[in-house]
């Protein structure tokens, strides 16, 4: 169920940014205590509060007339952070050169976490430089590296 809120949510959310400077990075639709609708959005030199307030208003004025989700929830809307997921193919395009951390579900050469360059994704494989290219597979999560 949760896919399918999902993915309308998206393309509401993207009817409604079409022609704007704002882009959908993510929807999530999660049950934890309560149920949460997570909005990422981004632009050209990152969001602020006023256009997370604007882009909540606007998409939960069509959420009330359109009653997608069949029980209470919270939205919120907000930035991806610097160290954001990378899921979508647009995500690993604008993201090639830059420095990643690749969770794994089980270790490659004893590790869990590779961090790497990221050079390209395709249907098969995740390439970092310096890495023996990695099956989609075996990855759970890319992330944006951030060096402290």
């Amino acid at each position: 169920m949760s896919g399918k809120v999902e993915l309308r949510v998206e393309e509401l959310l993207n009817e409604i940014l079409d022609g704007t400077e704002f882009e959908t990075v993510d929807v999530e639709y999660v049950k934890e205590k309560d149920w949460y609708l997570r909005i990422f959005i981004d632009k050209a030199g990152g969001i602020d509060l006023d256009d997370c307030q604007m882009i909540s208003e606007k998409l939960g004025e069509i959420l009330d007339r359109e009653s997608i989700m069949e029980s209470a929830y919270i939205l919120e809307v907000s930035s991806p952070g610097i160290d954001r997921v990378l899921k979508k193919d647009r995500d690993f395009v604008r993201e090639a050169g830059k420095s990643v951390d690749v969770s794994l579900y089980a270790p490659i050469d004893g590790k869990k976490v590779l961090t790497g360059i990221l050079e390209g994704r395709d249907e098969k494989f995740l390439r970092l430089e310096k890495f023996e290219p990695i099956p989609r597979e075996k990855i759970s999560q890319v992330r944006l590296h951030i060096e402290f």
